[in-house]
């Protein structure tokens, strides 16, 4: 059942669901418009001024899973598996994020941006899913294949608004899927979940720019409080929902794929802090980096410059390479993981 998620004391018009006109979702906020022309010299600097940096040279560390592990952990386990995939475990059971397991994040098999390292597990190992949890439909955040792979073993998934459609179309049961607009939620196992704003936007192809909903996520279980930004630009609703739903034990916040060629639509570093500051969270969890190569920067800078931010702010921040286990009941820092992979490509060129 699909329900609007409010406190009794919030106005019902101060949480907006999201505006459609046309057939086109709109942010609340203006974003800057890319042009054709931008557009073209964006493509043509990906595709032939790249610089060797946005690449890592040494081997990105990959901590496997099995299945037997996870069902052994505990409750409140979370673990990066990759980009903004991220599988939890709560109340006994397993929760998954964008799930992309594929080997670029493109519509194409032959071209786009590749991955920098396998997944700490596959699909066929992964226990059951309660519900997969979905932000929107750019490829580096729904997996066709993967979808369909997990359709079988997956109880539920939670889609924004068209998203859904979009997964009944690829022949997933329509009875599996929940959609949501912006504010509303629906109860999973007694764990709420709860679509909140973003600042984005979707597309698959060419001609269906904004057809369907982006959004962030709260999962609220017992006394348990998590956030799933999503991809998003730095916007007023961050202090909104952590007004609405705050404070956060953990923030799952973007932070990598940016530019100042798009800055509505990814956030900085330092917005990304803001934002977790905005949604009162506890701890910081960077995510969105570390897997594809989607922009200009360094692939570790993301890391290097969220972790100096933190560090200054005296904001607890983790950094568990992909498939460590962070726990929220003993919760650590992790380690500055990146930095081995570049003293391994250093370490390569002098040898060599």
């Amino acid at each position: 059942m699909v329900t609007i998620s409010t406190r009794p004391d919030t106005p019902s018009t101060v949480l907006k669901p999201a505006e459609r006109q046309q057939g086109y979702f709109n942010n609340h906020a203006p974003v800057q418009r890319v042009g054709v022309g931008k557009t073209l010299r964006i493509f043509w600097k990906m595709l032939f001024r790249k610089p060797r940096s946005t690449r890592p040279v040494g081997e990105i560390p990959v901590q496997a899973l099995t299945r037997e592990q996870l069902l052994a952990a505990p409750d409140h386990s979370v673990y990066r598996l990759g980009h903004s995939t991220v599988l939890l475990k709560m109340r006994g059971k397993f929760w998954l994020t964008d799930p992309v397991f594929a080997e670029r994040a493109s519509p194409f098999d032959w071209a786009g941006p590749k991955r920098f390292h396998q997944p700490p597990i596959t699909l066929d190992q992964l226990p059951p899913i309660e519900a997969v949890i979905l932000s929107h439909n750019h490829y580096d955040h729904l997996d066709r294949r993967a979808v369909m792979q997990l359709a079988e073993k997956t109880r539920y998934f939670l889609a924004p608004l068209g998203v859904g459609d979009t997964l009944a179309t690829w022949g997933v049961d329509v009875g599996k899927v929940r959609q949501l607009d912006w504010w509303q939620g629906t109860e999973v196992d007694g764990i709420h979940f709860i679509a909140t704003p973003a600042q984005h936007f979707s597309g698959r192809g060419l001609f269906d720019g904004n057809q369907t909903l982006w959004a962030s996520w709260v999962m609220i279980d017992g006394n348990r409080r998590i956030f799933f930004s999503g991809d998003t630009g730095y916007f007023e609703g961050f202090k909104r929902i952590g007004e609405q739903y705050g404070p956060f034990d953990l923030t799952l916040m973007e932070t990598g794929a940016y530019n100042v060629d798009w800055p509505d639509v990814h956030m900085q570093p330092e917005q990304t802090l803001q934002a977790h500051i905005d949604l009162k969270g506890r701890w910081l969890l960077p995510i969105h980096n570390g897997t594809f190569d989607l922009a200009f920067h360094a692939w570790h800078e993301p890391f290097d410059r969220i972790m100096a931010l933190a560090w200054e702010r005296n904001v607890l921040i983790t950094t568990p390479p992909m498939g460590q286990a962070f726990k929220l009941t003993a919760p650590e820092r992790g380690r500055a993981w990146w930095l081995e992979v570049e003293s391994q490509g250093i370490e390569g060129q002098v040898v060599s």
